[in-house]
């Protein structure tokens, strides 16, 4: 018996890379799998090939910058499931692209999924958890949470050294509870988000992902941090590719 069976995972961004690596590898030890995500259809390939293994998902469509939205779907998967043992924040983006150039629509999207997103989800599960008295928030962060990723990359970092504070602060906040915070920290990971950048940063960061690791290795970092005793909790983990420099 695994030390996640049956327990009842809600994954933001469960369709992408990491997102669905996890949820495979997490229902291959028994948990029940919700894979939330903006594209419903993706997520339905995802939970179908867990159904089609043996495991149990269900799919819920959610847009994570909405708060309304997410405090709907953690309702519903209450509901549906009768409870809800832990929280996986997947959803994000990453624009490289100077500062200088002044895109301000992708410093909001950045903010807003990044950031906000799991602020609603937080929001969304604590008094839940606090009412359980038992649960487990995970984010996803960056090395660029480390070490500012320049040039191109200020405003992401920003955001996921933003995510690295609420983490702490969160595991800070509930050491008097039986609530855990865990902060997984991965280098590159082959997730295809290297071949979404354009322009001239195109060839920079095929290069950085040369040597990217595969989504399936942040999966089992996940796994490691969840299964834990109850009274260990794994609160942040750095994964690289051995070849990362940064």
């Amino acid at each position: 018996m695994s030390g996640v069976e049956e327990r009842v995972v809600l994954i933001l961004g469960g369709a992408g890379g990491i997102g669905s690596a996890t949820a495979r590898d997490l229902a291959s030890k028994g948990a029940k799998i919700v894979v939330a995500d903006i594209n419903e259809a993706k997520a339905e390939n995802v939970a179908k090939a867990i159904r089609n293994a043996g495991g149990q998902s269900r799919v819920y469509a959610v847009d994570v910058t909405q708060k309304e939205q997410v405090k709907a779907t953690v309702a519903k998967v209450v509901h549906d499931f009768g409870s809800l043992d832990t929280l996986i924040n997947c959803a994000g983006i990453m624009f490289v692209r100077p500062l200088i150039e002044v895109n301000t629509v992708e410093w909001e999207t950045t903010v807003d999924l990044n950031i906000k997103g799991a602020l609603w989800a937080i929001a969304a599960v604590l008094p839940v958890f606090l009412r359980q008295q038992r649960g487990h928030i995970i984010n996803l962060s960056s090395v660029h949470g480390l070490k500012v990723f320049s040039p191109g990359g200020a405003v992401h970092s920003a955001s996921k050294f933003a995510l690295r504070a609420l983490s702490e602060g969160l595991r800070a906040e509930l050491a008097r509870t039986p609530i855990r915070s865990t902060l997984i920290t991965p280098g590159a990971v082959d997730t295809g988000i290297q071949h979404k950048t354009t322009g001239s940063d195109s060839a920079r960061m095929l290069e950085i992902y040369k040597n990217a690791i595969p989504p399936e290795a942040v999966a089992r970092a996940i796994a490691f941090a969840m299964e834990q005793p109850a009274n260990v909790d794994i609160n942040e983990i750095v994964v690289r590719p051995t070849a990362q420099a940064i």
